[in-house]
């Protein structure tokens, strides 16, 4: 009984070795110097990748490499980009009224700190228009053909600027534009700081328009387009002006913000820096 235990026993391993052969192969050609088992290149690239040349299928049965991280790449492309503390705002205005004499909102631009347009839309003022200021805004009357509501724009942009630190030029004429209110300590307005005037070499009474402070600070050049201005490219300025500054401009603000002498946030609202900017026309 014992014999023909042994026997049937001994029969099984020759099967299974048999049987096991190649799964050895793959295990050899994946790792040479263990078995002393050499394959060449093109053999290598077959068994890792799950391709043949067509002769039969790969050991191994996996798939592509490239198949198996596709899925992987679709997911990190439908992904949203990531949230940012810090936002870039700039606004294109038109007139309305008599003579054009009021400003309001027509084009609206919000960029994160990546420089991602995070809203851009055209919108359609309050009142009637009487001037389009197109040498200067960029926009004209087939732009607003299809510009959404002010209420829209204002609710979509102030849930963008929701507890963000907000950069901007002459950042609290957008604001006034949009009808909107920002905290004061959270606001860094690219006019009226002393860190970029005094970096580019100005007055320190001189407030310097964005065109002069890119220019000179980015060697960039904006507002050249005789068709007008574009408010994406003027965030992103803005946005890379204060990125010039950034870790000492927040360390003045942490400053005043501890001061138990002055315990009231830093304000930027009384700034009135609205027709410096060469590009608004003389009424």
């Amino acid at each position: 009984m014992k014999r023909k235990i042994k026997t049937f026993l001994d029969e099984s391993n020759v099967k299974r070795t048999k049987c096991s052969q190649p799964e050895r192969l793959e295990h050899h050609c994946n790792q040479p110097e263990r078995s002393g088992h050499h394959c060449n290149q093109s053999e290598q690239w077959e068994l890792d990748s799950g391709f043949s040349s067509g002769r039969s299928s790969p050991v191994s049965g996996r798939s592509s490499p490239l198949m198996s991280v596709a899925p992987v790449l679709a997911e990190t492309l439908v992904q949203p980009p990531p949230q940012t503390a810090v936002v870039s705002l700039d606004c294109e205005m038109v007139g309305t009224g008599p003579r054009g004499r009021v400003s309001e909102v027509a084009r609206c631009s919000v960029v994160d700190y990546h420089g991602n347009v995070l809203f851009d839309e055209y919108i359609r003022p309050i009142g009637q228009i009487t001037d389009y200021r197109s040498q200067w805004s960029g926009i004209t009357k087939r732009h607003l053909t299809k510009a959404i509501p002010f209420s829209q724009a204002r609710d979509q942009v102030q849930s963008l600027l929701e507890g963000k630190v907000l950069i901007g030029h002459s950042v609290q004429t957008d604001l006034k534009s949009l009808d909107l209110v920002h905290p004061g300590h959270m606001i860094r307005d690219t006019s009226c700081t002393r860190l970029l005037t005094r970096l580019a070499g100005f007055p320190r009474e001189y407030r310097p328009s964005l065109k002069a402070l890119t220019n000179r600070l980015l060697h960039r050049k904006i507002q050249i387009d005789k068709q007008g201005h574009c408010s994406v490219e003027d965030a992103v300025a803005a946005l890379d002006l204060y990125k010039l500054v950034e870790g000492e401009w927040e360390r003045e603000v942490e400053l005043s913000l501890r001061d138990e002498r002055d315990p009231t946030p830093p304000s930027y609202a009384s700034s009135q820096h609205y027709l410096n900017d060469e590009y608004w026309p003389s009424l």
